[in-house]
């Protein structure tokens, strides 16, 4: 699900002075993300029961959830997108680097490092685990690939580079909110979103349905990740909702995105109906 015209006024946290930006390849050539809607239909029969909803959000990510402050080694994928804990994401790989990655991958823990990646901004400092949960091998040793988010990692040291990225990375996780009513708050965006997902079909000329639960009983932290995943087209916002160690801080955030993009959405609506033509 992904919430058109996203007005957002912060700027992201992304850190340029990384010493990974000019490790990433330059060209996105090199990985072809799937997610037109063409390809998306000749693999429904192996996404259909991994779709990117509230449903495949837990608590929990991993059956061995890592300590907050564990280091270890994870090879990485930069990307010219954001991957949060939760979200299904489909890749197909055919760089040759990216390949033998996969083989060496499939014959351990199934895990790598989803960290965002553009030519403006470099590479970001934080990104989330990617757990391959379904792949297949296609005849010319390309991989089609089903992952899901799992946790979120810091880069501290970048150990090789070839012939692909390998760094050690912290893992991070949210820290208590205080005295933030996060449940209130996770309400808000929750209303905020059946809003704009009302008024953005309007727009669109499809039917003004009431959506329906977007929370599925997700604990706050989670569904803020849900939120976060659901602003595609704005990788910088969600970067910096990535980033961002504090449940509360993080749905304060995508609540006044969500109003900002509410009210560019009414303004719209109410000029379409004057103008019903244009």
């Amino acid at each position: 699900m992904a919430l058109l015209q996203l007005i957002c006024t912060h700027k992201p946290s992304i850190n340029p002075s990384t010493s990974l930006p000019s490790l990433y390849p330059k060209s996105t050539e090199s990985i072809l993300l799937c997610h037109s809607r063409q390809s998306q239909r000749r693999r429904r029969r192996h996404s259909n029961s991994l779709r990117c909803s509230a449903s495949s959000f837990s608590e929990k990510h991993h059956t061995n959830h890592p300590k907050p402050s564990d280091v270890v080694e994870l090879p990485l994928f930069p990307l010219p997108l954001v991957l949060f804990p939760g979200a299904i994401l489909p890749l197909q790989i055919f760089e040759f680097r990216y390949r033998i990655m996969m083989h060496t991958l499939l014959h351990t823990d199934l895990r790598f490092g989803v960290i965002y990646s553009d030519a403006a901004s470099g590479t970001a400092e934080v990104g989330c685990v990617g757990e391959i949960v379904k792949h297949e091998r296609l005849v010319d040793d390309r991989f089609f690939l089903i992952c899901k988010g799992q946790e979120r990692f810091r880069v501290t040291n970048l150990v090789r580079t070839k012939p692909y990225l390998v760094a050690e990375v912290a893992w991070l996780e949210d820290r208590p909110s205080g005295d933030e009513d996060v449940e209130a708050l996770a309400t808000e965006v929750e209303t905020y979103m059946k809003d704009v997902i009302r008024l953005s079909n309007r727009l669109n000329g499809k039917p003004e349905k009431e959506a329906q639960d977007l929370r599925r009983n997700l604990f706050p932290t989670p569904f803020s990740f849900f939120v976060g995943s659901t602003f595609e087209g704005a990788p910088r916002e969600q970067q910096a909702l990535l980033e961002l160690e504090d449940t509360a801080a993080r749905l304060k955030r995508e609540k006044e995105t969500l109003r900002n993009t509410l009210n560019y959405l009414t303004a719209a609506s109410a000029v379409k109906d004057v103008f019903p033509s244009s």
